[in-house]
């Protein structure tokens, strides 16, 4: 069954509540010690799901808003035709379609602003949706780049568009930059003004990333080297044996020849395919698994290391501070539900 409502009846349902550690770990556990992040929290309305949306200004005219939740149904939103600032979404674990814009877990979608066309966008009962998307109104695009109103450089054109003029789009893949950036946005360190200005860095870090790959690829800058969808086969074949032996991997020959394709091949169209080089994918999932061990409160710090395939307990550390912006002992403290001694899971 497929649940079809409008734009408008949609946001009609969210009624804001007070934010409070209790109610955010309640919705969210994925927040840790970040739940105090926004100026505005919902509960995602229950009639079409569980969850949570939140909403920070950063400044007038820049918003950040996440949202996590899990639909009892199929949705399609129907949108009418509109005004649409400069926008951009990330999806940590999402199904979302916009006519032939559509994005899955680990990917993004650009929007430039000007007039967005009557649409339906449609999310699927996949799972857990988790979007981070942001609001800029091109006054605020044009004060970071330098510029005065209309006079963008015009490689960059494209994303400030006449009222009049159907926006910009264009759907893209995680980079381990963005990746990076978005842990640090969920772990935020930081409260009061410092929060307000190290998201705000993150948020424009995240643009900076998004208008850099855009601009390669209008360039025609990216890799013409392609595949056979036979080769696109072996490459996810060749991603769940790396997934499947995260704590032992093979090497790139080992697993070149469990796949059958040659090393080079399977280098670069790995990269092609999944936005990343085999070592940074596996890099991502081996913390990832880690931190999901972490959250249980059920492992130590030196076990969730090791089942992961990581030796070095400080090397570890460091890949995981990097990585989610916090180090693994003060997660653990934050997230831990477990009435096992602290101590010991920290040893």
């Amino acid at each position: 069954m497929t649940i079809t409502i409008s734009q408008k009846e949609f946001w009609e349902l969210f009624v804001e509540i007070p934010e409070t550690e209790a109610s955010v770990q309640m919705l969210s556990p994925m927040l840790g010690k970040s739940w105090n992040i926004f100026d505005t929290f919902c509960p995602f309305p229950q009639n079409l799901g569980t969850g949570f949306w939140g909403e920070i200004e950063l400044r007038n005219g820049l918003h950040l808003a996440i949202s996590e939740h899990e639909l009892h149904e199929d949705l399609v939103i129907k949108n009418p035709e509109r005004q649409h600032p400069l926008e951009y979404s990330f999806y940590l674990a999402a199904y979302y379609q916009e006519q032939n814009c559509f994005a899955s877990n680990g990917q993004n979608i650009l929007f430039g602003s000007g007039l967005a066309p009557k649409d339906r966008v449609k999310s699927l009962t996949s799972g857990k949706i988790i979007e981070i998307n942001v609001h800029i109104e091109p006054e605020i695009f044009y004060l970071f780049m330098g510029k005065q109103k209309n006079q963008l450089p015009q490689e960059l054109a494209h994303l400030v568009r006449q009222s009049h003029q159907e926006y910009y789009s264009r759907a893209g893949t995680n980079t381990p930059a963005m990746e990076v950036a978005l842990q640090q946005i969920l772990n935020c360190p930081y409260q009061g003004m410092m929060k307000r200005m190290y998201l705000e860095s993150k948020v424009l870090e995240l643009l900076v990333l998004l208008v850099e790959e855009d601009v390669a690829a209008r360039q025609g800058k990216h890799d013409t080297f392609s595949l056979k969808p036979d080769d696109v086969e072996r490459i996810h074949y060749a991603k769940e044996v790396l997934l499947r032996n995260l704590d032992n991997p093979p090497s790139l020959m080992d697993l070149s020849r469990q796949v059958g394709l040659n090393d080079c091949t399977l280098k670069r169209g790995f990269r092609l395919v999944f936005g990343t080089t085999v070592f940074s994918y596996l890099h991502h999932h081996r913390l990832e698994q880690a931190r999901k061990l972490l959250v249980t409160g059920e492992t130590s710090i030196s076990k969730a290391a090791r089942s992961v395939g990581f030796a070095s307990r400080s090397y570890f550390a460091s890949a995981f501070r990097k990585k989610f912006g916090i180090n693994p002992k003060e997660f653990l403290l934050a997230n831990s539900r477990s009435s096992i001694n602290i101590d010991e899971l920290i040893g």
